[in-house]
């Protein structure tokens, strides 16, 4: 559906070109909810105005449902960007017009008759929720009516593809999660392709089927959600994997922390569980077998795209030969074991 291939963006600085994305490339398949994610600064917001072409890329190309926008200007852009509906951070709705009038505005632009404009302006209110709010105007309503206003107006032209960059960031956890409850339904039940632009690791852990993370205008890490979110590769996404999933260990056990088995005799084990390894019996088939004991010190769960993920820190007690034995029991059930470290005897009891 989507296919970006060696973009580059410069912009004009006192010194020469200021490079903002530097060979990015990406594809993102029809019917899918892409995440774009990075710092501030990455060049996320920028990427997404190169897609529908409000940003010219300084070379590279754009393919959006096989017509290459990048080659394009004039009369044929315009016709082509109907096809991608935009949301964006502030609402940027028309204070003097309704609601109706609002998510009408893209029908007027195109000259709509009057009668299928307003069955279309009806039937999008509907959808995002807001009949009773038809007759409104933005100053009466709150920041996520604003919003489902904003994605009603993105789709009244009926696009195949809805770019929101940093949609959710101006609203407040309980409304974002409305919001981007609304996009996931609207994405399915119309085969809608979302590419969806923020820095909150949280909003794609909660909608995105695919992620790519940006870091100085360039993608570093891509994959399935889980897949990123359970092994990120670059130290960008750990870094903002860490502010979603707890995986910081209490500071009272990492001051504790060894790496010598002559002062610290109990290894301290991560042991990461996912999909159908979370639920297995493993813990107690490895004390049975191998003759190890285990106090459990940190731990947590979560569920990334319906699948359960969880880590488990342990104390690891026992002859260096069964614990090495059951650090491969673990790993031959394809769980990732990861020694942070050894804690001495008299540290155990208080860990």
């Amino acid at each position: 559906m989507i296919a970006i291939d060696d973009l580059h963006k410069e912009f004009p600085g006192p010194d020469g070109p200021v490079p903002v994305l530097r060979g990015v490339s990406l594809h993102v398949a029809k019917g899918e909810i892409f995440g774009i994610i990075g710092r501030s600064g990455a060049g996320k917001s920028t990427l997404v105005r190169c897609i529908n072409l409000l940003e010219r890329p300084s070379r590279g190309s754009v393919t959006v449902g096989g017509r290459a926008l990048s080659a394009l200007d004039g009369p044929a852009l315009r016709a082509a960007r109907r096809e991608i509906g935009m949301v964006f951070q502030h609402f940027n709705l028309l204070s003097s017009r309704t609601v109706r009038d609002n998510v009408a505005l893209p029908l007027e632009l195109t000259r709509v008759p009057r009668a299928a404009k307003r069955r279309r302006v009806t039937d999008l209110l509907e959808l995002v929720g807001l009949s009773d709010q038809a007759e409104s105007y933005p100053a009466q309503l709150s920041g996520g009516q604003k919003q489902r206003v904003g994605i009603a107006r993105a789709l009244a032209s009926r696009p195949s593809v809805l770019l929101c960059d940093e949609a959710t960031s101006a609203l407040d956890p309980e409304t974002t999660k409305s919001v981007l409850a609304l996009l996931k339904e609207i994405s399915r039940s119309l085969g809608l392709t979302i590419v969806l632009i923020t820095h909150e690791m949280q909003v794609i852990k909660e909608i995105a089927d695919r992620v790519a993370v940006l870091d100085e205008g360039r993608v570093v890490e891509q994959g399935r959600v889980f897949d990123v979110f359970t092994s990120p590769a670059h130290s960008t996404t750990r870094a903002l994997v860490r502010e979603v999933l707890n995986l910081e260990l209490p500071e009272s056990l990492a001051s504790r922390l060894r790496h010598t088995p002559s002062t610290a005799s109990h290894l301290v084990v991560r042991i990461t569980f996912t999909g159908a390894a979370a639920h297995a019996p493993i813990m107690s088939e490895m004390v049975r077998r191998f003759g190890v004991s285990f106090n459990i010190l940190h731990g947590h769960i979560d569920y990334i795209q319906d699948a359960p993920y969880g880590t488990l820190t342990v104390d690891a007690a026992g002859p260096e030969s069964g614990l090495q034995a059951a650090l491969d029991f673990l790993r031959h059930h394809n769980l990732k074991a990861e020694i942070l470290g050894r804690v001495a005897e008299t540290d155990r009891a208080v860990a």
